[in-house]
């Protein structure tokens, strides 16, 4: 599955997990900025800074803003002082982390993405924070994006604090659909954006020179708009790949036929990198497209006094649940409780509800904060930006990113079996069951390994 480079890596979806760990509710306001944390750091010795390093792997505006925090962090206080270590991307922060725990010279913690802590997790080398959470009060569990908690929760423990969010959305040309006579309601159902879209398509023959709408290549969208139908990648057992029955049918055909039959969407796929992305992108900027899907995190490459964004849209008039991912700051087991605690206090800090917001207004990514919308400086940002209030509210609703229990093997052949229907027009019946032979195959060697 391929996904813009500010996004959650590997996005397809179960069923949300929105039931907090019990016994770690506190007040409505979201945490503390770090004073009321200091009680988790009770094992530190009196009058002694801590100093923890923080690995990240995040460069250019992104690591100048968390430098920042860190910055502030520090001044904030003087129990912690946190030594941020940035790393080349994810990925290269989680190879040197697990070669960090092997010789024991892991950090106080790290960020990763949901895969990374959720592997993690299940291997036994994370702490679990949740003893840490009991005795703040003030840490409130509840007021968290529970599809953004749900990859670090593993039976009734949690395994890291999420940091930040993403998730796709629907991003439209205001003046195209004026001009088509079309309102924006018809993006609240799939079934009227395929009735509009004769409408917002300009078609001459067989020639369209301006898509109604253009999907991002990769599953991830079409499975977003499976979840949004009701439909799984498991059962609920987590024994059978679901993608082959009729509700995956019905959605992926949608999709094969506004694309080859109606013409009415368009696919940029291959290229260099994330080409493809940006040529989605240029297409709507540039007029070629009424509207697209995309990233959260697109926001900042797009003219809003030209586009509007609007939540993925469910079907038969239900809510869309199209999945949503986050970031997390996770602590090694292995280090000293004093590290932890003081490793905890950072985490406290950074995901307070001021500064998840902050951070959202710095970096386009969703607060992991439902009291964000309530703190003064995001709600007059929002204000002026009403584009940046969709991602949280979609987030809000949405699914958990889906944790392929065949080390990527099931991700990899949805991405294959839509690239068939979606690039080379073969029958989706046909095409899911092949994937659904592959995919449970592969289930079922992962789960005999277990």
């Amino acid at each position: 599955m391929n996904f813009k480079k500010r996004l959650l890596s590997g996005a397809v979806a179960v069923a949300l997990m929105a039931t907090a760990l019990p016994g770690c509710s506190g007040s409505a306001q979201g945490t503390s900025s770090g004073a009321s944390s200091q009680a988790a750091l009770s094992s530190a010795s009196a009058g002694k800074t801590v100093e923890i390093e923080f690995w990240y792997g995040l460069g250019g505006k992104l690591g100048d803003t968390m430098k920042g925090m860190i910055d502030d962090f520090n001044a904030s206080q003087s129990e912690v002082k946190v030594k941020g270590v940035a790393q080349g991307s994810y990925d290269e922060t989680y190879q040197a982390l697990q070669a960090a725990i092997a010789s024991g010279t892991a950090p106080a913690c790290f960020l990763t993405d949901s895969p990374g802590v959720h592997n993690l997790a299940e291997k036994n080398v994370l702490a679990d924070v949740t003893p840490y959470i009991n005795k703040n009060s003030d840490f409130n569990l509840d007021d968290m994006v529970p599809a953004f908690l749900a990859p670090a929760q593993i039976d009734n423990k949690l395994y890291g604090i999420p940091a930040y969010g993403t998730t796709q959305l629907f991003y439209y040309r205001k003046d195209l659909f004026e001009k088509a006579g079309v309102s924006a309601d018809v993006l609240n159902s799939w079934e009227d954006l395929e009735k509009a879209s004769a409408k917002l398509a300009q078609k001459s023959g067989d020639t369209t020179s301006v898509y109604a709408w253009e999907p991002m290549w990769g599953s991830d969208n079409m499975v977003d708009a499976v979840l949004s139908a009701g439909g799984s990648v498991l059962s609920e057992d987590g024994k059978t790949v679901t993608i082959d029955d009729q509700v995956w049918i019905n959605t992926w055909e949608y999709f094969r036929r506004n694309i080859f039959d109606n013409k009415t969407m368009r696919i940029h796929s291959g290229g260099q990198g994330w080409e493809y992305w940006y040529s989605t992108i240029d297409d709507a900027m540039q007029g070629k497209a009424a509207g697209y899907t995309g990233s959260s995190g697109d926001q900042g490459d797009l003219d809003f006094s030209k586009m509007a964004a609007h939540e993925q849209p469910g079907w038969n008039g239900q809510q869309g649940k199209p999945s949503a991912s986050s970031r997390f700051v996770a602590i090694p087991a292995s280090v000293s409780d004093e590290q932890k605690a003081a490793a905890f206090q950072w985490m406290t800090y950074y995901s307070s509800a001021a500064n998840t917001a902050k951070w959202s207004m710095a970096s386009g990514y969703i607060p992991v904060r439902l009291s964000a919308q309530d703190d003064p400086t995001y709600k007059a940002y929002l204000e002026k930006n009403p584009q940046a209030a969709i991602p949280l509210q979609q987030a809000s609703h949405a699914s958990p990113v889906f944790l392929d229990p065949t080390d990527g093997k099931i991700t990899d052949i949805l991405s294959k079996a839509c690239d068939k229907v979606e690039i080379e027009n073969q029958p989706v019946a046909e095409v899911l069951k092949q994937a659904k032979i592959e995919a449970q195959k592969a289930l079922d060697q992962a789960l005999t390994k277990k």
